[in-house]
């Protein structure tokens, strides 16, 4: 059974790529939102609340959970796979590298969470792959707004924090809520091109289970969702999202 822990559902950006990869398992998705968002949060304080959520998770007998939220990865994936060495874990990544692959030189604005930003991970990435042609942007509350669902909000925090980065080619979407909102971003942006770790997160769990010879290509999938704020509002959008795709 595969687990998939986001601080939100954020994450169901990332369970769409995983399922376009023809993995029928059973999946646990968990969407934290009682403790969203995480980025605002000290590591201390994310390892422990994501730490619960995978001790949850192992107890409903998942063996693989994949971490979509971009903050828990940073902050708390090499912690992890130390202490449950018999768990797979596949944890997300902000695709400033997939700039670095397809579109190196142009202007490059990085939205994320601050916590993501100031994480060791993320920063050993970010000097690693630099175009000395980017700008970090830590979006504090988007990904709540997202959470609501509320294009006026959204559409209003995008044109005050995003007006000034019109000149922007590539935007690097650092955290599972931001693609939901690709459509507003183009609004103020214009034709940017987008990346994200999704589809590298899914082929990555391909990866693994191809070379641990564990198969879920037959049968069909099945969803639990779990929302720790108990919001019945959350699994329904949830569902309309998974269902909606791009």
């Amino acid at each position: 059974m595969v687990g998939i822990l986001d601080s939100g559902i954020g994450g169901v950006t990332v369970l769409r790529e995983i399922l376009k990869q023809g993995i029928n398992a059973k999946f646990i998705y968990y969407s934290d939102s009682k403790h969203n968002p995480y980025g605002d949060k000290s590591e201390e304080e994310v390892y422990s609340i994501v730490k619960g959520v995978v001790d949850y998770l192992l107890n409903r007998g998942c063996d693989i959970i994949v971490l979509a939220c971009n903050t828990a990865s940073a902050m708390c994936v090499k912690r992890l796979r130390s202490e449950y060495p018999d768990t797979l874990f596949i944890a997300i990544e902000p695709a400033y590298k997939m700039v670095h692959d397809y579109n190196p030189k142009d202007k490059t604005l990085v939205m994320a969470t601050e916590g993501t930003l100031n994480s060791e991970k993320f920063l050993a990435l970010y000097h690693k792959y630099d175009n000395k042609n980017t700008i970090l942007l830590p979006c504090k509350r988007l990904a709540e707004l997202i959470e609501e669902g509320n294009d006026v909000k959204i559409d209003r925090y995008l044109e005050e924090n995003l007006s000034k980065y019109k000149d922007i080619d590539n935007v690097v979407l650092g955290c599972t809520h931001y693609p939901l909102i690709k459509e507003n971003i183009r609004k103020v942006l214009g034709n940017v091109k987008f990346f994200d770790g999704s589809v590298g997160v899914s082929k990555e769990l391909v990866r693994q289970l191809q070379s641990r010879d564990i198969k879920f290509s037959s049968g069909k999938f099945s969803i639990v969702f779990i929302d720790s704020s108990d919001d019945v509002s959350k699994k329904n959008r949830f569902m309309e999202l998974l269902s909606s795709g791009e």
